[in-house]
Protein backbone atom coordinates (compact mmCIF):
# COMPACT_ATOMS: atom_id res chain seq x y z
CA UNK A 1 0.00 0.00 0.00
CA UNK A 2 2.93 2.45 0.57
CA UNK A 3 4.31 1.71 -2.19
CA UNK A 4 1.34 2.50 -4.45
CA UNK A 5 1.49 5.75 -2.53
CA UNK A 6 5.00 6.80 -3.12
CA UNK A 7 4.13 5.63 -6.62
CA UNK A 8 1.11 7.97 -7.29
CA UNK A 9 3.22 11.01 -5.52
CA UNK A 10 5.86 10.65 -7.92
CA UNK A 11 3.50 11.08 -11.04
CA UNK A 12 4.41 14.32 -12.27
CA UNK A 13 1.32 17.08 -12.24
CA UNK A 14 0.12 18.51 -15.24
CA UNK A 15 0.79 22.12 -15.77
CA UNK A 16 -1.95 24.51 -15.56
CA UNK A 17 -2.59 26.55 -18.35
CA UNK A 18 -4.32 30.23 -18.07
CA UNK A 19 -6.84 30.79 -21.08
CA UNK A 20 -6.96 35.01 -21.38
CA UNK A 21 -9.51 34.69 -24.27
CA UNK A 22 -11.37 31.43 -26.44
CA UNK A 23 -9.19 28.26 -27.20
CA UNK A 24 -8.08 28.05 -30.13
CA UNK A 25 -10.27 24.91 -30.84
CA UNK A 26 -13.23 25.65 -29.59
CA UNK A 27 -13.00 29.28 -32.19
CA UNK A 28 -11.99 27.52 -35.23
CA UNK A 29 -15.53 27.17 -36.46
CA UNK A 30 -16.62 31.08 -35.57
CA UNK A 31 -14.05 31.91 -37.85
CA UNK A 32 -14.64 29.28 -40.50
CA UNK A 33 -18.40 30.79 -40.82
CA UNK A 34 -16.74 34.74 -40.55
CA UNK A 35 -14.76 34.18 -43.66
CA UNK A 36 -17.21 32.01 -45.29
CA UNK A 37 -19.36 35.24 -45.10
CA UNK A 38 -16.43 37.43 -45.90
CA UNK A 39 -16.39 35.35 -49.27
CA UNK A 40 -19.82 35.14 -49.93
CA UNK A 41 -20.43 39.14 -49.16
CA UNK A 42 -19.79 41.89 -52.23
CA UNK A 43 -16.35 41.38 -53.81
CA UNK A 44 -14.05 44.81 -54.50
CA UNK A 45 -14.94 44.80 -57.79
CA UNK A 46 -18.69 45.29 -56.61
CA UNK A 47 -17.54 47.73 -54.91
CA UNK A 48 -15.76 49.19 -57.72
CA UNK A 49 -18.40 49.23 -60.36
CA UNK A 50 -21.07 50.71 -58.47
CA UNK A 51 -22.62 47.31 -57.99
CA UNK A 52 -23.27 47.57 -54.15
CA UNK A 53 -26.39 46.97 -52.15
CA UNK A 54 -28.92 49.32 -51.59
CA UNK A 55 -28.73 49.27 -47.79
CA UNK A 56 -26.63 47.73 -45.50
CA UNK A 57 -28.26 46.45 -42.39
CA UNK A 58 -25.71 47.07 -38.87
CA UNK A 59 -26.67 46.24 -35.26
CA UNK A 60 -29.00 43.68 -34.02
CA UNK A 61 -32.33 44.31 -36.09
CA UNK A 62 -33.97 41.57 -34.13
CA UNK A 63 -34.60 43.79 -31.32
CA UNK A 64 -36.97 46.73 -31.48
CA UNK A 65 -36.34 50.63 -32.40
CA UNK A 66 -36.47 53.22 -30.59
CA UNK A 67 -39.60 54.99 -31.51
CA UNK A 68 -39.80 59.01 -32.21
CA UNK A 69 -41.69 59.35 -29.40
CA UNK A 70 -39.30 58.31 -26.80
CA UNK A 71 -36.21 60.14 -28.22
CA UNK A 72 -35.74 63.58 -26.26
CA UNK A 73 -33.47 66.62 -26.93
CA UNK A 74 -30.00 66.77 -25.05
CA UNK A 75 -30.00 68.42 -21.52
CA UNK A 76 -28.84 72.27 -21.81
CA UNK A 77 -29.83 75.82 -20.34
CA UNK A 78 -28.72 77.92 -17.54
CA UNK A 79 -31.29 76.75 -15.15
CA UNK A 80 -29.78 73.73 -15.95
CA UNK A 81 -26.47 73.80 -15.46
CA UNK A 82 -27.27 76.28 -12.43
CA UNK A 83 -29.47 73.27 -10.44
CA UNK A 84 -26.08 70.58 -11.35
CA UNK A 85 -23.50 73.25 -9.76
CA UNK A 86 -25.00 73.37 -7.21
CA UNK A 87 -26.09 69.56 -6.07
CA UNK A 88 -21.90 69.22 -7.19
CA UNK A 89 -21.10 71.82 -4.70
CA UNK A 90 -23.40 70.20 -1.44
CA UNK A 91 -22.18 66.46 -2.63
CA UNK A 92 -25.68 65.59 -3.30
CA UNK A 93 -26.62 62.62 -5.82
CA UNK A 94 -30.05 63.15 -7.73
CA UNK A 95 -31.81 59.81 -9.10
CA UNK A 96 -32.67 62.21 -12.49
CA UNK A 97 -28.86 61.31 -13.12
CA UNK A 98 -27.98 58.33 -11.69
CA UNK A 99 -31.48 56.34 -13.35
CA UNK A 100 -30.58 58.26 -16.32
CA UNK A 101 -34.18 59.67 -16.38
CA UNK A 102 -35.18 61.03 -20.35
CA UNK A 103 -36.99 63.99 -18.72
CA UNK A 104 -33.85 65.84 -16.96
CA UNK A 105 -33.84 68.89 -19.62
CA UNK A 106 -37.22 69.42 -18.67
CA UNK A 107 -37.50 69.24 -15.33
CA UNK A 108 -34.33 70.73 -14.83
CA UNK A 109 -34.34 74.03 -17.18
CA UNK A 110 -37.66 75.19 -16.56
CA UNK A 111 -38.63 77.41 -19.82
CA UNK A 112 -37.59 79.92 -22.20
CA UNK A 113 -37.89 83.51 -21.55
CA UNK A 114 -39.45 82.93 -17.89
CA UNK A 115 -37.26 84.75 -14.89
CA UNK A 116 -34.35 83.45 -12.69
CA UNK A 117 -37.36 83.40 -9.81
CA UNK A 118 -39.65 81.07 -12.03
CA UNK A 119 -37.75 78.83 -13.78
CA UNK A 120 -36.57 77.87 -9.78
CA UNK A 121 -39.78 76.97 -8.64
CA UNK A 122 -40.84 74.90 -11.62
CA UNK A 123 -37.51 72.78 -11.56
CA UNK A 124 -38.16 69.60 -10.44
CA UNK A 125 -35.03 67.33 -9.16
CA UNK A 126 -34.82 64.00 -6.99
CA UNK A 127 -32.58 63.97 -4.41
CA UNK A 128 -31.31 60.66 -4.04
CA UNK A 129 -30.47 59.99 -0.61
CA UNK A 130 -27.40 57.54 1.27
CA UNK A 131 -24.86 57.85 -2.09
CA UNK A 132 -25.18 56.56 -5.19
CA UNK A 133 -24.46 52.91 -4.75
CA UNK A 134 -27.13 50.66 -3.88
CA UNK A 135 -26.80 47.11 -2.41
CA UNK A 136 -29.39 45.64 -4.93
CA UNK A 137 -29.28 44.82 -8.53
CA UNK A 138 -32.38 45.10 -9.77
CA UNK A 139 -32.69 44.78 -13.82
CA UNK A 140 -34.02 47.37 -15.00
CA UNK A 141 -31.68 49.93 -12.85
CA UNK A 142 -28.53 51.94 -13.62
CA UNK A 143 -27.31 53.26 -10.44
CA UNK A 144 -24.37 51.90 -9.08
CA UNK A 145 -24.16 48.83 -7.08
CA UNK A 146 -21.92 47.14 -4.12
CA UNK A 147 -22.51 44.85 -1.42
CA UNK A 148 -20.76 47.80 0.80
CA UNK A 149 -21.05 50.90 -0.10
CA UNK A 150 -19.47 53.64 1.67
CA UNK A 151 -20.63 54.72 4.88
CA UNK A 152 -23.25 57.58 5.09
CA UNK A 153 -22.62 61.32 5.09
CA UNK A 154 -23.72 62.69 8.31
CA UNK A 155 -24.09 66.02 7.06
CA UNK A 156 -25.84 65.07 4.18
CA UNK A 157 -29.37 65.75 6.01
CA UNK A 158 -28.35 69.30 6.78
CA UNK A 159 -26.94 69.79 3.45
CA UNK A 160 -30.11 68.80 1.39
CA UNK A 161 -31.99 70.85 3.64
CA UNK A 162 -30.15 74.11 3.33
CA UNK A 163 -30.34 73.54 -0.96
CA UNK A 164 -33.75 72.55 -0.40
CA UNK A 165 -34.71 75.48 0.78
CA UNK A 166 -32.32 77.88 -1.32
CA UNK A 167 -33.94 76.63 -4.41
CA UNK A 168 -37.19 78.09 -3.59
CA UNK A 169 -39.22 75.25 -4.54
CA UNK A 170 -42.85 74.33 -3.76
CA UNK A 171 -42.62 70.17 -3.72
CA UNK A 172 -39.45 68.21 -3.79
CA UNK A 173 -38.85 64.43 -4.19
CA UNK A 174 -36.57 62.32 -2.23
CA UNK A 175 -35.20 58.93 -2.78
CA UNK A 176 -32.78 56.71 -1.57
CA UNK A 177 -30.65 53.50 -3.47
CA UNK A 178 -31.06 50.41 -0.84
CA UNK A 179 -29.31 50.34 1.86
CA UNK A 180 -29.66 46.65 3.40
CA UNK A 181 -26.28 46.69 4.81
CA UNK A 182 -27.59 49.27 7.72
CA UNK A 183 -29.54 47.71 10.47
CA UNK A 184 -32.28 50.04 9.50
CA UNK A 185 -31.94 50.47 5.96
CA UNK A 186 -31.02 53.99 6.40
CA UNK A 187 -34.70 54.87 7.47
CA UNK A 188 -32.72 57.09 10.36
CA UNK A 189 -30.82 59.54 8.06
CA UNK A 190 -34.35 59.28 5.48
CA UNK A 191 -36.25 60.63 8.43
CA UNK A 192 -34.04 62.89 9.31
CA UNK A 193 -33.46 64.84 6.03
CA UNK A 194 -37.31 65.37 6.04
CA UNK A 195 -37.16 67.06 9.51
CA UNK A 196 -34.46 69.43 8.64
CA UNK A 197 -36.56 70.38 5.20
CA UNK A 198 -39.66 70.78 7.36
CA UNK A 199 -37.78 72.93 9.70
CA UNK A 200 -36.09 74.96 7.53
CA UNK A 201 -38.83 75.29 4.59
CA UNK A 202 -41.95 74.38 6.35
CA UNK A 203 -44.05 75.30 3.09
CA UNK A 204 -42.22 73.25 1.03
CA UNK A 205 -44.39 69.47 0.24
CA UNK A 206 -41.96 66.69 0.58
CA UNK A 207 -42.53 63.26 -1.38
CA UNK A 208 -40.48 60.07 -0.22
CA UNK A 209 -39.85 57.38 -2.72
CA UNK A 210 -38.46 54.81 -0.01
CA UNK A 211 -37.25 51.38 -0.24
CA UNK A 212 -38.94 48.57 1.18
CA UNK A 213 -36.60 48.49 4.09
CA UNK A 214 -36.58 44.51 3.88
CA UNK A 215 -40.00 44.35 5.27
CA UNK A 216 -39.21 45.85 8.54
CA UNK A 217 -42.88 47.66 9.07
CA UNK A 218 -40.95 49.73 12.08
CA UNK A 219 -38.89 51.75 9.42
CA UNK A 220 -41.79 52.13 7.25
CA UNK A 221 -43.47 53.88 10.26
CA UNK A 222 -40.34 56.26 11.32
CA UNK A 223 -40.09 57.40 7.79
CA UNK A 224 -44.37 58.11 7.47
CA UNK A 225 -44.46 59.66 10.59
CA UNK A 226 -41.59 62.07 9.84
CA UNK A 227 -43.52 64.64 8.69
CA UNK A 228 -44.08 64.02 4.64
CA UNK A 229 -46.82 64.54 2.71
CA UNK A 230 -46.38 61.78 0.06
CA UNK A 231 -45.06 58.17 0.76
CA UNK A 232 -44.38 56.87 -2.78
CA UNK A 233 -42.57 53.39 -3.21
CA UNK A 234 -42.23 51.49 -6.35
CA UNK A 235 -43.68 48.18 -7.28
CA UNK A 236 -42.53 48.36 -11.04
CA UNK A 237 -43.95 45.86 -12.27
CA UNK A 238 -46.67 43.26 -12.17
CA UNK A 239 -46.22 40.25 -9.35
CA UNK A 240 -45.88 37.85 -11.96
CA UNK A 241 -42.73 39.51 -13.74
CA UNK A 242 -41.25 40.96 -10.24
CA UNK A 243 -38.92 37.75 -9.99
CA UNK A 244 -37.05 38.53 -13.14
CA UNK A 245 -37.14 42.17 -13.11
CA UNK A 246 -36.10 43.09 -9.08
CA UNK A 247 -33.63 42.27 -7.14
CA UNK A 248 -34.48 38.79 -5.13
CA UNK A 249 -34.78 40.55 -2.22
CA UNK A 250 -37.96 42.61 -3.17
CA UNK A 251 -41.08 41.63 -3.93
CA UNK A 252 -44.63 42.71 -4.88
CA UNK A 253 -46.15 41.25 -1.96
CA UNK A 254 -43.60 43.16 0.35
CA UNK A 255 -44.12 46.29 -1.31
CA UNK A 256 -48.25 46.32 -1.22
CA UNK A 257 -47.41 45.91 2.52
CA UNK A 258 -45.10 49.15 2.94
CA UNK A 259 -47.87 50.95 1.21
CA UNK A 260 -50.41 49.84 3.61
CA UNK A 261 -48.66 50.12 6.36
CA UNK A 262 -47.32 53.91 5.21
CA UNK A 263 -51.53 54.82 4.71
CA UNK A 264 -51.95 53.14 8.58
CA UNK A 265 -49.74 55.50 9.88
CA UNK A 266 -51.73 58.51 8.70
CA UNK A 267 -50.21 59.53 5.66
CA UNK A 268 -53.03 61.47 3.36
CA UNK A 269 -51.31 60.35 -0.27
CA UNK A 270 -49.76 57.01 -1.46
CA UNK A 271 -47.85 56.60 -4.72
CA UNK A 272 -46.19 54.03 -6.66
CA UNK A 273 -45.25 53.45 -10.59
CA UNK A 274 -45.17 50.65 -13.21
CA UNK A 275 -42.90 50.04 -16.35
CA UNK A 276 -44.61 48.65 -18.69
CA UNK A 277 -42.55 47.01 -21.82
CA UNK A 278 -40.55 44.21 -19.81
CA UNK A 279 -42.72 41.64 -20.83
CA UNK A 280 -46.22 42.16 -18.86
CA UNK A 281 -49.50 40.94 -20.05
CA UNK A 282 -52.41 43.13 -19.84
CA UNK A 283 -54.14 40.50 -17.14
CA UNK A 284 -50.93 40.92 -14.61
CA UNK A 285 -51.20 44.51 -15.18
CA UNK A 286 -54.86 44.35 -13.99
CA UNK A 287 -54.63 42.11 -11.27
CA UNK A 288 -51.67 44.49 -10.02
CA UNK A 289 -53.99 47.93 -10.28
CA UNK A 290 -56.55 45.79 -8.40
CA UNK A 291 -53.62 44.63 -5.66
CA UNK A 292 -52.81 48.17 -4.97
CA UNK A 293 -56.58 49.66 -4.80
CA UNK A 294 -57.60 47.15 -2.12
CA UNK A 295 -54.30 48.76 0.27
CA UNK A 296 -55.81 52.20 -0.67
CA UNK A 297 -53.09 53.42 -2.98
CA UNK A 298 -54.12 57.07 -4.29
CA UNK A 299 -51.89 57.75 -7.26
CA UNK A 300 -49.89 55.38 -10.19
CA UNK A 301 -48.03 56.04 -13.09
CA UNK A 302 -47.87 54.08 -15.82
CA UNK A 303 -44.06 54.90 -18.44
CA UNK A 304 -42.14 52.69 -20.64
CA UNK A 305 -39.03 50.57 -19.66
CA UNK A 306 -36.20 52.26 -21.08
CA UNK A 307 -32.70 49.58 -21.51
CA UNK A 308 -29.95 52.23 -19.87
CA UNK A 309 -27.18 49.99 -20.97
CA UNK A 310 -26.18 46.99 -22.76
CA UNK A 311 -25.65 44.99 -19.24
CA UNK A 312 -29.84 45.39 -18.16
CA UNK A 313 -32.80 43.46 -19.27
CA UNK A 314 -33.62 43.97 -22.97
CA UNK A 315 -36.80 45.72 -23.71
CA UNK A 316 -39.78 43.38 -25.05
CA UNK A 317 -41.77 45.88 -26.45
CA UNK A 318 -42.04 49.86 -26.79
CA UNK A 319 -45.99 50.71 -25.89
CA UNK A 320 -47.93 52.71 -28.20
CA UNK A 321 -49.01 56.28 -26.66
CA UNK A 322 -52.55 55.07 -26.93
CA UNK A 323 -52.36 51.93 -24.60
CA UNK A 324 -50.61 54.38 -22.29
CA UNK A 325 -54.26 56.36 -22.62
CA UNK A 326 -56.41 53.13 -22.45
CA UNK A 327 -54.56 52.32 -18.87
CA UNK A 328 -54.94 56.10 -17.39
CA UNK A 329 -58.46 55.55 -18.44
CA UNK A 330 -58.70 52.03 -16.64
CA UNK A 331 -56.95 53.14 -13.48
CA UNK A 332 -59.14 56.32 -13.28
CA UNK A 333 -62.48 54.07 -13.47
CA UNK A 334 -60.94 51.79 -10.51
CA UNK A 335 -60.48 54.52 -8.30
CA UNK A 336 -57.06 56.04 -8.14
CA UNK A 337 -56.74 59.52 -7.33
CA UNK A 338 -54.39 60.83 -9.84
CA UNK A 339 -52.85 58.90 -13.11
CA UNK A 340 -50.07 59.83 -15.10
CA UNK A 341 -49.55 57.74 -18.02
CA UNK A 342 -47.55 58.22 -20.72
CA UNK A 343 -43.48 56.60 -22.26
CA UNK A 344 -41.92 59.04 -20.77
CA UNK A 345 -43.88 59.80 -17.47
CA UNK A 346 -41.56 58.58 -14.85
CA UNK A 347 -42.47 58.02 -11.23
CA UNK A 348 -41.11 62.00 -10.12
CA UNK A 349 -42.80 63.49 -13.19
CA UNK A 350 -43.12 67.05 -12.55
CA UNK A 351 -46.68 67.08 -13.80
CA UNK A 352 -47.87 64.65 -11.27
CA UNK A 353 -46.28 66.70 -8.72
CA UNK A 354 -48.21 69.62 -9.86
CA UNK A 355 -51.37 68.03 -9.71
CA UNK A 356 -50.66 66.29 -6.05
CA UNK A 357 -49.40 69.86 -4.73
CA UNK A 358 -52.71 71.22 -5.67
CA UNK A 359 -54.53 68.00 -4.25
CA UNK A 360 -52.46 68.61 -0.92
CA UNK A 361 -52.76 72.72 -0.65
CA UNK A 362 -56.32 73.43 -1.93
CA UNK A 363 -57.89 70.13 -2.27
CA UNK A 364 -59.08 67.76 -4.86
CA UNK A 365 -61.97 69.30 -6.37
CA UNK A 366 -59.55 72.54 -7.32
CA UNK A 367 -56.41 70.61 -8.08
CA UNK A 368 -58.86 68.79 -11.01
CA UNK A 369 -59.63 72.36 -12.41
CA UNK A 370 -55.97 73.22 -12.48
CA UNK A 371 -54.99 70.07 -14.09
CA UNK A 372 -57.38 70.17 -16.62
CA UNK A 373 -56.54 73.82 -17.59
CA UNK A 374 -52.60 72.88 -17.72
CA UNK A 375 -53.30 69.94 -19.87
CA UNK A 376 -55.12 72.34 -22.00
CA UNK A 377 -52.57 74.56 -22.66
CA UNK A 378 -49.85 71.64 -23.14
CA UNK A 379 -51.54 68.79 -25.38
CA UNK A 380 -48.33 67.60 -26.48
CA UNK A 381 -47.36 66.77 -22.65
CA UNK A 382 -47.78 63.10 -21.61
CA UNK A 383 -50.93 61.92 -21.01
CA UNK A 384 -51.64 63.03 -17.39
CA UNK A 385 -55.22 62.72 -15.28
CA UNK A 386 -56.73 63.18 -12.07
CA UNK A 387 -59.75 60.38 -11.81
Amino acid sequence: MASLVCRRLQRPVASQVRCLATPASSGTASRGNFKQALADGPSFDDFVSGNVPERVTLGNTSAPRLPKFLKTSIPSGKNYKRLKNDLRGLGLHTVCEEARCPNIGECWGGKEGATDAENRSTATATIMLMGDTCTRGCRFCSVKTSRAPPPLDPHEPEHTAEAISRWGLGYVVLTSVDRDDLADGGAHHFAETIRKIKQKAPHILVEALTGDYAGSMEHVALVAKSGLDVYAHNVETSEEMTPFVRDRRATFRQSLAVLKHAKEQGVRITKTSIMLGVGETEDQIMRALQELRKVDVDVVTFGQYMRPTKRHMKVDRYVEPAEFERWQRTAEDMGFLYVASGPLVRSSYKAGEFFIENVLRKGEKEAKKLAAEAAALTPEAPSVSAA
